[in-house]
């Protein structure tokens, strides 16, 4: 026997309002009888901290759980995703099975939001399967415990084992009637990446880091020879324009409001601009060398745990340029006189694939940050070896850090335009109106009383399995505005590369969970 989960064309990795289509194989060696097979859409939001000593975190020891002691590890698992399809089901006495190749089709639609927000949603799953079914549904109650909220799905995310971890699956059960028959289970993991939010208008704002530097003062005196006379002369730097430090404010800007785009080069401008008069062409200023970096900041929550941690990826590191760019070189530039440092750079450098869209989750967040480091010069920069340049002629440099917070990274999938034209329709009307925006119309549902009489009496001492006719029945919770239209549309075209999770399908590094 061997169990194997097909995807139907499947993209590099799957977003919201996609359809994940597919096949279950199982093929058989001997006659088998299965029952029902169920298959499951399923996503985890997967967090573990060390609890630390009392005397640091006291008062976590003052409310934390019963059990957990020093040194132990707590976790948290959100059900971000939960979905579940009925590929076969049987009359309760199963079917008998050729051997051979066997396959049933299955069907999901990404929705747009997480579902563990939703405290009706997780009580309904508490009666999708019955006692003694053999076939494992979601605790939801494990899920009410915990502090939620409501927000896109977030993507596929893997680098920090037995911290935190994001994972996207589909997973089948295939039911074996009898007692001492164990049911058949596959999964296998896809990776993820969510649409972006609406983007606000374009406007000609920036964000900015600026830094104002001046250079120190070269030796306060100097001597000069003269070819025909014996005697020294002595200048003041402040006689003598060459001597008198050039001051300079060097500013990073980005649009306004700070966004960037997965697997697309930064929008970044690097700005010079004079803050005293030059007269002489000694007092050049060349840019010598120029670091980008990328800062990741992942937030890890468990219970009231939190830890940050840090990932770089550098997008650009010239630690010599070769040849220096000059700035401003005519000395007749006036004060406030700007000059753009060409983006060649860093223009053709797109973000690593590895770069996820920021997101924020119950017990997971990201965020970043660009640093960037300049390296100035005053004066050109010469080899320290060459025997002819004196202590005075040796280039004088500056390394200036600039920092950009809040940068908003994006996955670079739009959302479908009759989604954004709904969104902003709904927000429209409810700011027009005196009542809010009426949703799409929603089928009708039955009343308990009207399902209590269309339901069978069941025993309760011999549950029914999932499918059947007296089965307990269920119903996801009503859908937002958004999520309704979104029903209607299909998943983005367009959509750019992403790694993400590199092997989805590998061991999960999380530690188990505690009962």
């Amino acid at each position: 026997m061997s169990i194997r989960i097909a995807f139907d064309n499947p993209p590099e990795f799957y977003t919201n309002l996609d359809f994940i289509s597919g096949r279950v194989i199982l093929l058989l060696h001997r006659h088998e009888t299965i029952g029902n097979v169920i298959v499951k859409l399923e996503g985890e939001s997967h967090t573990a901290l060390t609890l630390p000593p009392p005397a640091d975190r006291d008062d976590y020891y003052r409310h934390r759980p019963p059990g957990t002691g020093i040194g132990n590890v707590v976790t948290e698992n959100h059900k971000i995703l939960y979905r579940v399809f009925q590929a076969y089901s049987d009359d309760g006495t199963g079917i008998p099975l050729q051997p051979g190749q066997h396959e049933f089709k299955f069907n999901f639609k990404v929705p747009l939001n997480n579902i563990c927000h939703d405290g009706k949603a997780m009580g309904s799953l508490l009666g999708l399967g019955g006692l003694g079914s053999g076939f494992r549904t979601m605790d939801g109650t494990k899920q009410l415990m915990l502090q939620h909220i409501k927000a896109t799905l977030p993507p596929s995310l893997t680098g920090f084992p037995q911290e935190a971890e994001i994972r996207y699956y589909i997973k089948v059960t295939i039911q074996r009637p009898g007692f001492f028959k164990e049911n058949w289970r596959h999964q296998v993991g896809f990776k993820f990446l969510p649409v972006e939010p609406p983007r606000p208008p374009k406007t000609s704002q920036e964000a900015f880091a600026r830094r104002p530097f001046t250079f120190k003062p070269r030796s306060l005196t100097h001597q000069r020879k003269s070819f025909f006379a014996s005697r020294s002369s002595t200048t003041s730097p402040l006689e003598d324009p060459s001597q008198m430090p050039p001051s300079i404010e060097m500013s990073a800007r980005i649009p306004f409001p700070s966004i960037i785009t997965c697997n697309e080069p930064l929008p970044l401008r690097l700005i010079a601009r004079k803050l005293a008069p030059t007269t002489s062409r000694d007092q050049q200023v060349y840019l010598t060398a120029l670091e980008v970096i990328l800062v990741g900041y992942t937030h890890v929550r468990v219970q009231n745990l939190l830890n940050t941690e840090r990932t770089t990826w550098v997008i650009v590191s010239a630690p010599q340029m070769s040849p220096p760019i000059a700035l401003f070189e005519n000395p007749a530039h006036p004060v406030d006189a700007e000059f753009e440092i060409p983006p060649t750079l860093w223009k053709t450098r797109r973000l690593p694939n590895t770069v996820a869209p920021s997101f924020r989750t119950c017990n997971l967040a990201r965020r970043y940050e660009i640093e960037i480091t300049l390296t100035l010069s005053w004066g050109l920069p010469t080899p320290s070896t060459n025997p002819f340049v004196t202590q005075k002629q040796l280039p004088q440099s500056i390394t200036l850090p600039l920092k950009l917070s809040k940068i908003d990274v994006f996955s670079g999938i739009s959302p479908p335009r009759e989604l954004l034209n709904s969104v902003i329709t709904n927000t429209i009307t409810t700011t027009t109106t005196t009542g809010p925006a009426r949703p799409p119309q929603l089928p009708q549902r039955p009343t308990p009383q009207q399902q209590q009489q269309l339901r069978p009496p069941v025993d309760p001492l011999y549950p029914p399995q999932l499918g059947t006719a007296s089965a307990a029945m269920y119903d996801d919770a009503p859908p937002s505005y958004d999520e309704a239209m979104a029903d209607q549309l299909a998943g983005p075209s367009a959509r750019p590369a992403y790694s993400g999770v590199t092997a989805e399908n590998s061991p999960s590094t999380m530690p188990p969970e505690k009962s």
